[in-house]
């Protein structure tokens, strides 16, 4: 079967709309998540999970902080996964915690 130029744009269209559409409705990926081995998560001792904060390294941590309530998540309160104004491209997990918090 012979595909014609005009049957191949329409197809790469699709698949790229296709593409897209899935990346906004699942969100953030493995790839792009930043892990807490990275240098700049360790850093600033970020954990993907707040309530495993170890508290006697990190005194300043309260009870209720989490990345989606700081100032630097780029994302709603209600995603799983936003970006950071510290990790550039790389997403936290919305359930995260690190030193830099701020809620001002």
């Amino acid at each position: 079967m012979k595909t014609s130029r005009r049957q191949f744009l329409l197809l790469s269209a699709g698949v790229g709309s296709s593409l897209v559409l899935s990346r906004a409705v699942f969100g953030a990926t493995a790839a792009n998540t930043i892990s807490e081995s990275d240098p700049q998560a360790r850093a600033v001792g970020y954990v993907a999970d707040a309530s495993k904060v170890d508290k006697a390294k990190f005194p300043s941590f309260a009870p209720g902080q989490s990345c989606a309530n700081c100032s630097l998540f780029q994302g709603k309160a209600s995603d799983a996964y936003g970006g950071c104004t510290l990790f550039g491209d790389k997403q936290v997990a919305s359930r995260g915690w690190c030193s830099s918090y701020s809620n001002i």
